[in-house]
């Protein structure tokens, strides 16, 4: 019996509503996959943000079509993701396909994925909490979700970014990086807030400018007292190579490289150019980060605490140590459990 795929449409609901530079919203779309092998389950995700150009559809339409080989040859298993990869686009798909792939290539194995990539599980960053826009009582709550973080991002590109910093750290000491999604629509306005963020000893600025404006980051990077993380503008590997003069560091996320296989190529690129390397997710469930945790004895920096900002996760997995500090535990796969029993029925 060959590889058998299942999938289940699923909403991940927020338990505030998510405020960026451009979007607020209660939930996220996602699609999770099962592939069955010789009594093994390997679980993977798919979670689909409204700006993103993949959906649901063409998701269901990409795993209909997919051809899944009869049987897995445990020493070559690499032979399918690169198949898998050699289909163009549907990113968020192969995502979800590929960490299902290693997830269930570790439990065959009878080891965690970090050990299949002879990782060290001590070796892994802290991890940011996130929270999203809003007023002084909003942020007041969500920090309080936060308190075993010694680390938060904050999002920016509102009306009101100097009033979130000012409150936030009226009511905390926590170290603060901002996101801002985009959202500083030209180069004056940012290196002024820059340097504004920069006297509150903000750790780093990820993504300030619109994806596409290259020629207006560098000017940017030449002139900043932070450091500057890519996010938009970097999906796969290609971007990733122009990064070195932009950016000080990049944010990697499966879901928009296409999974664990091309994420890790790219954060051995990152690491060999000198970029740091955040490790990031959509608003995902402890799916996909635990998935996204395998590989962060790479980086110098997690933002996985998708798990933590919605109230409806169907899956077991992603722990959280002290300061936040990523926890890989010694399960085999990606060391998820499903919660929701009844979703592939």
């Amino acid at each position: 019996m060959g590889l058998k795929l299942s999938y289940s449409l699923y909403d991940l609901s927020f338990k505030h509503p998510f405020r960026i530079a451009h979007v607020t919203r209660s939930h996220t779309p996602s699609v999770f996959i099962k592939l069955e092998y010789e009594n093994h389950c390997g679980y993977g995700e798919a979670t689909l943000p409204p700006y993103v150009e993949e959906g649901r559809e063409s998701v269901v339409l990409f795993l209909n079509k997919l051809v899944l080989p009869k049987q897995i040859d445990l020493s070559h298993p690499f032979s399918f993701l690169l198949y898998l990869h050699s289909i163009e686009g549907n990113y968020f798909a192969k995502a979800a396909i590929d960490m299902a792939f290693h997830d269930l290539w570790g439990k065959l194995m009878d080891r965690p994925v970090y050990e299949l990539f002879d990782l060290d599980q001590n070796n892994t960053p802290l991890c940011t909490y996130t929270l999203g826009m809003g007023n002084e009582s909003e942020l007041i709550e969500k920090l309080n979700d936060a308190d075993k973080f010694d680390v938060i991002k904050v999002k920016l590109g509102g009306t009101n970014d100097r009033e979130m910093i000012a409150c936030i750290q009226k009511h905390s000491n926590k170290s603060i990086c901002v996101d801002v999604n985009q959202g500083w629509k030209d180069k004056e306005q940012a290196i002024e807030m820059m340097e504004w963020l920069a006297l509150k000893k903000i750790l780093f600025v990820e993504q300030p400018l619109p994806k596409e404006n290259w020629e207006d980051m560098i000017w940017l990077k030449e002139r900043s007292a932070l450091p500057l993380y890519a996010d938009e503008s970097v999906q796969g590997m290609s971007d990733l190579k122009k990064c070195s003069k932009v950016f000080d560091g990049v944010n990697i996320k499966l879901m928009k490289c296409g999974g664990l296989f091309k994420a890790k190529q790219m954060i051995e690129f990152a690491n060999q150019n000198k970029l740091s390397v955040l490790m990031g997710c959509m608003s995902e469930s402890s799916c996909g980060v635990s998935a996204a945790a395998q590989l962060t004895p790479l980086c110098q920096w997690a933002d996985l605490d998708g798990p933590l900002l919605i109230n409806n996760d169907p899956f077991q997995g992603i722990e959280y140590g002290e300061k936040g500090k990523i926890k890989l535990k010694a399960e085999n796969g990606i060391g998820v459990r499903i919660k929701d029993k009844g979703m592939f029925n």
